[in-house]
């Protein structure tokens, strides 16, 4: 199996991740027919739950074995590494068990923390059954995540990456066809947990193809290398304090990332039901817009800055272990500037396009709409959030990076239902309360950390300014154009058919303003002529 370059790595990993994401976009509009709001409240309710837990279950070992593998890996300590490996195993598969149990015994409970006393919607006893059932993913799905971690630290990105699409097409297989058999057979509590066992399904199907793919470097064999001197001294239980220690940051991004969306489950419905007068399938709808369906349509925006982070992480650790700063600075700038450039005007063209989006995707739906026009912003800083928190997990700066996520997550949870009240009581939409203090939270983690990474590799910030300027200016200006189109072909109130026309025609013109005033710019020019090469030359035509 080749290596993999930063680029090429972030480039193969982005397209995985993005047609990855497009899969599990495409699958919601099926489903979201067979289940309804209701049941799409329902899933979210289980799918959020299963993922905040699954952190706990995976405690941020494998982002650990990912980085511990690439500094073993830049040292050539190829015993060190396999044995980190084995290790994490061994600690995964027992709390993902303890984590199990946990989750089927406490089920009840938590189903009643996300309810409470409200009557009408989903009862505690359905959001009870589908929480179980979610809990079966937990230790294959970790097991998984663990030996992905460990191909990345190798910067072998191409097998990890397409383990991901396999992963998500056969989860979607069984989502799809499961839920519809089921709803015919049973009803909308059967069909919502099988398609959360769907999870479990296209995790078993993926380590299975990453042990056909992957089992030379998955194995490593003790005759294959030869043991150095200094590696003896590292013992098991010296690399397991080690990889405890580094999965702490890890497991506050990620626990921190799950609670953004727990938190406004957990506040949202009751704050809009018992504060702002709306019907509880109105606050369960907006609720199933921002947690689930609205989450989903930004995977379109979030796939690229997972992409980028999969090959990020590996890179920047073996520089940091090298003692290489400037290729660190070097990564910083261009990773922050490529998110920039390529995310901005994502995130305002779906903004501008959001009636004909989430129509095509869920129907035409006034509420859903305005939830989505807004909330896809939260995409763009969510990317920034994460991969500049991986970039502070890289270079070591725990205790910086643990204030950052501290300080945003605090705001999150002091602010988030003052502010549902505030924008009630300005006569502005209540839901979109929470939706800035999402906003807000994640830029206060990020500026705090950006002010880190600036201190500590001296980043000159000016060259991302430039670009954010840029970036923010052209959208601008293909918003504008795309505005005064929408007077010649309206973009509201038509069919599926004819709204997917309009999202073709709308996304074709808009790239051609976007592109067209970006890479006419001299900083482009200056800042990303090696990636113009590389396109050009079509240099990753074929991955081996």
């Amino acid at each position: 199996m080749k290596k993999d370059t930063f680029i090429k790595g972030a480039l193969i990993s982005t397209i995985c991740v993005v047609l990855s994401k497009i899969l599990g976009i495409i699958y919601v509009i099926p489903f979201n027919k067979i289940i309804g709001s209701e049941g799409g409240a329902l899933y979210g309710y289980a799918y959020n739950i299963y993922v905040l837990f699954l952190q706990l279950s995976t405690v941020g070992i494998p982002l650990a074995i990912s980085k511990l593998v690439s500094e073993y890996n830049a040292l050539n300590y190829h015993d060190a590494k396999k044995r980190v490996y084995k290790v994490a195993l061994i600690i995964t598969s027992i709390i993902s068990i303890i984590v199990t149990i946990i989750l089927n015994v406490f089920a009840y409970d938590i189903a009643y923390m996300i309810k409470g006393n409200v009557v009408g919607g989903n009862t505690l006893s359905d959001i009870t059954f589908v929480i179980r059932v979610s809990s079966s993913a937990i230790f294959f799905v970790t097991l998984l995540s663990n030996m992905r971690g460990f191909l990345q630290g190798q910067k072998y990105i191409t097998h990890s990456s397409i383990s991901q699409v396999i992963e998500q097409f056969v989860r979607i297989i069984v989502i799809v066809l499961g839920s519809y058999i089921f709803i015919k057979l049973f009803g909308v509590k059967e069909a919502v947990a099988v398609a959360i066992f769907g999870a479990t399904v296209g995790a078993i199907a993926a380590i299975i193809y990453l042990l056909i793919k992957g089992k030379i470097e998955l194995k490593l064999k003790d005759n294959d290398y030869k043991i150095k001197e200094e590696e003896r001294e590292i013992t098991n239980s010296y690399l397991t304090k080690k990889l405890i220690k580094c999965t702490i940051p890890f497991v506050m991004l990620s626990i921190i990332v799950s609670l953004y969306n727990s938190i406004d489950m957990f506040t949202v419905i009751k704050t809009l039901v018992n504060k702002a007068s709306f019907a509880v399938e109105d606050a369960e709808y907006i609720m199933s817009c921002i947690s689930t369906w609205g989450a989903k349509l930004n995977m379109i925006v979030t796939s690229i800055s997972a992409g980028i982070a999969t090959s990020l992480l590996p890179n920047i650790t073996d520089d940091y272990t090298k003692g290489n700063y400037k290729a660190i600075s070097d990564k910083v700038i261009k990773t922050v500037s490529i998110l920039l450039v390529l995310v901005i005007p994502m995130v305002l063209g779906l903004s501008f396009l959001a009636s004909p989006v989430w129509t095509v995707f869920y129907g035409n739906n006034s509420l859903g709409i305005k939830v989505f026009t807004y909330s896809i912003f939260t995409a763009l800083l969510s990317g920034l959030f994460t991969n500049i928190n991986v970039i502070m997990q890289s270079v070591n700066s725990y205790r910086k990076a643990y204030f950052s996520l501290i300080v945003g997550i605090m705001f999150k949870i002091i602010m988030n239902v003052p502010f549902i009240l505030l924008f009630n009581n300005l006569g502005l939409p209540a839901y979109y309360g929470n939706i800035t203090v999402t906003i807000l939270s994640y830029l206060i983690s990020i500026i705090l950390n950006l002010i880190t990474l600036k201190k500590e590799f001296k980043i000159d910030f000016k060259i991302i300014l430039k670009i954010l300027l840029l970036s923010v200016l052209s959208g601008l200006i293909m918003y504008a154009c795309l505005y005064g189109l929408s007077y010649l072909i309206p973009i509201t109130n038509l069919s599926k058919l004819k709204c997917i026309m309009v999202i073709i025609i709308y996304s074709v013109v808009g790239g051609i303003i976007y592109l067209s005033l970006m890479l006419n710019s001299k900083t482009i020019k200056n800042n990303f002529h090696d990636e113009i090469k590389i396109i050009k030359q079509k240099k990753f035509s074929k991955f081996k």
